[in-house]
This record gives structure tokens, C-alpha cells and sequence, in this order.
């Protein structure tokens, strides 16, 4: 099979690495592991950086095919919307959300719809068993019908081009850990950042119940590349009750994280995917002399 091929340049232009930090965290050390941290939400300004590097393809393609909007779909607390938002208003594209649950339509924005909004979003507030068959092709053609044509990004941004884009993440860190861990939403993050990893470990921390994620990064994995890519695997114990859930247990750790570290870390993500690393690392999970680099999503 041929390799696919490469990616159009990128409008929003390229980025050196982004930062990768060792932390001393003595919850890790006493263990023998060390703690990085991948400061990928300082990749972009206003892109935290997974989302800046799976929209970066994406909109290569969108200005490619001629298209001057974007359509795509999140729930109430969704980063991604928020990132195709200020994606839209850097290169001038107008943009659409469809918000799942038709409940929040006339309630006051919670601040990350807030900011999509701000940065020109158009939100459609979708009731959620339209939601639950978004990808089907009459509700896509009566979202269409609704909004006008449109480059059809999925939830999560989450398809062949973004994952081809998160490869670049791997390729950054091949060399410099033992394992790289990163939370996971829809997979894309994942199926990337393992494929550029090559033989290096990576490790998925799902952040929403339900047990799907494996076949998901598979099924991202076949059609950017057309087969299972690199070492992966999921630790599915650390959603904390679900999607943009919280616990008291994980609101603890994470202002202790903030207080050791100077970085609050993103609650819906991150917070969890750091939580199951020092939890790992306490249950024996990585040998002494690990070097686990944890990927900072924003």
C-alpha cells in the first residue's frame, strides 16, 4: 500500500517543538520514575496544542476545497469547539457548533461556549438524539440545509488528517521518554501521537465512560495509515464519573498538582490523564528509571 499522501501546507503556518519540561514530584521519585511534562498548550497561542495540531491539516483542506465555513459538532464543555472558534476568526472563516442538548439553548453560555461565541461561533443547540445521529446523512444534510456548504469537521476533530497531524507530536518526543501519556477524548490524539512514537509506549487515559476507545483509535489508525500504527494502549480507571465529571478525589490532587508544580492543570483532560500517571506510578506500574512524558494538552 502506498503512504499517504503528505498533508498541504498549513495556513496557520509552522511551529517549532513545544516544550518538554522535567518536573521533580516526590510522589513519582520515591518510585524511580521522572515526570515530564509536553507543554503542548503552549504551541499555539490560541490553539492548546493537540487541537492546533489536528485542525492544522483540517484547514489546509478546508481553504484547499474552497470552503469559507466550518461545521462541527461538541458538548457543553467541548475544547475543540472552542479551538475551531479562534481557528475561524485567525483565517477569517465564518463558524458553526452544533452543541448537543437543546435544554441549554436560552441559559446563560458556561465560559467555553462563551469564548466560542465571542470568537464569531454560530451555536446551534441540537437535541441529543438528533446528536446521536449526527454522522448519519440526513442529519448532516438537514445541518447543511440549515447553515449552508461547509467543511464538516468531526467531534472532537477527530478523522484521518488530524491524526496524520498528531504523528508530529510522536516524531517530537521519539527518544526523549520511556512511556507518553495523554488524555483522551475521541482517539485522535492517541492514534497519532503512537504512530509517530513508533516503538516508545504510549499510554491513552480515556476521559468518558463507556469502554469504546479502543476500536475507535483502531478505526482512526486504518484510515490514516491503513493498519494498526505503534504501541498503545488505554487505562480506562481515571474518567472520574464521565465527560467534564469531577470528583472530590481529582479536585484535591489537582490543586495539589498546581501547588507543587505552578500549573493548574485543565480539569476536563488533564487533570485525569496526570492523576492515573502518579496513580500508576504508586501501584508499581513503571520500572525504576521510567521517564514518563505526560503530554499537556491545554
Amino acid at each position: 500500500m502506498s503512504a499517504p499522501a503528505p498533508p498541504p501546507p498549513s495556513p496557520l503556518g509552522p511551529r517549532p517543538p513545544s516544550p518538554l519540561v522535567e518536573v521533580a514530584d516526590e510522589r513519582l521519585s520515591r518510585h524511580g520514575v521522572r515526570l515530564l511534562l509536553k507543554r503542548d498548550d503552549l504551541v499555539h497561542p490560541a490553539l492548546p496544542g493537540n487541537k492546533f495540531r489536528k485542525l492544522r491539516p483540517n484547514l489546509a483542506a478546508a481553504l484547499e476545497q474552497g470552503h469559507d465555513t466550518l461545521l462541527t459538532f461538541g458538548g457543553a464543555y467541548s475544547n475543540h469547539l472552542r479551538a475551531v472558534a479562534a481557528a475561524g476568526r485567525l483565517l477569517g472563516l465564518r463558524t458553526v457548533g452544533v452543541v448537543r442538548g437543546d435544554e441549554l439553548a436560552g441559559r446563560p453560555l458556561n465560559p467555553s461556549l462563551a469564548q466560542a461565541a465571542a470568537d464569531g461561533m454560530e451555536l446551534d443547540f441540537t437535541d441529543r438524539a438528533a446528536y446521536r445521529r449526527k454522522d448519519s446523512p440526513e442529519v448532516l444534510a438537514a445541518l447543511l440545509a440549515r447553515h449552508g456548504r461547509a467543511y464538516v469537521l468531526p467531534e472532537g476533530g477527530s478523522n484521518a488528517a488530524a491524526v496524520r497531524g498528531c504523528e508530529e507530536l510522536g516524531r517530537e518526543l521519539r527518544g526523549a521518554a520511556d512511556v507518553v501519556a495523554v488524555a483522551c477524548g475521541t482517539g485522535g490524539t492517541l492514534a497519532g501521537l503512537a504512530a509517530g512514537l513508533e516503538d516508545t509506549q504510549a499510554l491513552g487515559f480515556p476521559v468518558l465512560r463507556g469502554g469504546f476507545l479502543d476500536a475507535e483509535v483502531l478505526r482512526l489508525q486504518q484510515a490514516a495509515y491503513g493498519a494498526r500504527r505503534g504501541r498503545w494502549r488505554l487505562e480506562p480507571r481515571f474518567h472520574h464519573g464521565g465527560f467534564a465529571r469531577t470528583t472530590p478525589e481529582l479536585a484535591a490532587f489537582a490543586a495539589g498538582f498546581a501547588a507543587r508544580h505552578g500549573l493548574a492543570p485543565e480539569p476536563v483532560y488533564v487533570a485525569k490523564m496526570l492523576h492515573g500517571v502518579v496513580t500508576l506510578a504508586a501501584e508499581g506500574a513503571f520500572p525504576p528509571g521510567t521517564r514518563v512524558a505526560a503530554v499537556i494538552t491545554g
